[in-house]
């Protein structure tokens, strides 16, 4: 498999491993189905979602869990993330990169969850695209917010982390999609903590 920047390469390898073992856990999954809960509230009927970037699947089981009619798609760079997603027996997996994987047709709700943070960011224009194509009505961005492009040292790790207006850049780039509503995960949420990050629910005009 060849890739076209360094962080794919990077995720694609040990550290994506690594990460794939770290992020688990029922704690963690509680937090997610309330995470979507909130996110689908205004949606309307979903029946097909592509998750880019989905490692072991903890989003789409939450999703299975809460839309038991959906089909599910998962696009994974991490090989051994993407055989256990493919366990899970509810997900049709590709294995690949966001910038050049997608399933051959789109879906009611396309999104990202953690996963633009790590995108080189000359690349996220065809994350972007990526994401437009994929989502038929409703596309969903989670990741860390800043109103300024940034980029933050991850374990030690320099370019491999950035922060920004994901969403304003999306919706900037492709100007069909309108924002439907938002929200904000908190890590001292007494219930259902998690990391600090932004959600954006956007939805393509009719």
């Amino acid at each position: 498999m060849t890739f076209t920047t360094e962080q794919e390469k990077f995720w694609h390898g040990a550290f994506g491993d690594d990460y794939a073992e770290r992020c688990r856990g029922e704690a963690v999954l509680a937090a997610r189905l309330s995470l979507w809960s909130r996110i689908l509230r205004t949606c309307d009927s979903i029946n097909s979602i592509t998750e880019f970037g989905a490692n072991i699947g903890l989003n789409l089981m939450a999703l299975h869990q809460l839309l038991p009619q959906a089909k599910l798609y998962g696009v994974e760079i991490n090989p051994k993330a993407a055989a256990q997603l493919s366990a899970l027996g509810f997900v049709d997996v590709a294995q690949g990169s966001l910038l050049d994987t997608a399933p051959d047709a789109p879906s009611d709700l396309a999104f990202t969850c953690t996963v633009l943070i790590h995108i080189n960011p000359e690349a996220l224009a065809t994350a972007y695209a990526q994401i437009a194509s994929a989502a038929k009505r409703y596309a969903v961005i989670c990741e860390y917010y800043n109103p300024t492009p940034t980029q933050i040292t991850y374990r030690g790790h320099e370019q491999r982390l950035f922060k920004r207006d994901f969403a304003g850049e999306f919706m900037d780039a492709h100007p069909h999609f309108t924002l439907r509503d938002y929200g904000f995960a908190y890590h001292r949420d007494r219930t259902f903590p998690m990391d600090d990050f932004n959600w954006f629910l956007m939805e393509r005009r009719q």
